[in-house]
């Protein structure tokens, strides 16, 4: 039902208007000096970078022959739809150099993460 929330589409869409919004409140705060818009546009920075991290990762820190590399291994184990899913979710979430270390060692963050994409690529524990 909320797919689309990943898709990258909504992200480039959520990044314009951030900078819409930052736009639009900076020329306010240099037309009346109130402090409120000064709250606006730090807010909607953070935003800006937050809803920017999960792209920047995804597109700028894995390489084509790493994505390649373990949707292969993943399709030995699993079918097509359930790898590109998780791998989907891992790319965003994790930078190359993070997930080499992370996949190494036992961290808890990250098997809770591994759970949790599993059961929704897998359909289980929906909304409802």
């Amino acid at each position: 039902m909320f797919a689309f929330y990943d898709s990258d589409w909504f992200t480039i869409v959520l990044e314009i208007a951030f900078l819409l919004f930052i736009a639009y409140d900076a020329k306010r705060y240099f037309e009346t000096r109130k402090r409120e818009y000064i709250i606006n546009i730090v807010l909607a920075i953070v935003f800006f970078f937050w809803a920017l991290v999960p792209f920047y990762n995804k597109y700028y820190t894995w390489q084509d022959a790493d994505q390649e590399n373990m949707m292969a291994q993943c399709i030995q184990e699993h079918n097509q739809t359930y790898c590109s899913c998780l791998d989907d979710k891992i790319f965003k979430e994790y930078d190359l150099e993070t997930f080499n270390a992370l996949e190494k060692q036992s961290d808890e963050d990250y098997s809770e993460f591994i759970e949790e994409a599993d059961k929704e690529c897998r359909g289980e524990g929906g909304w409802f």
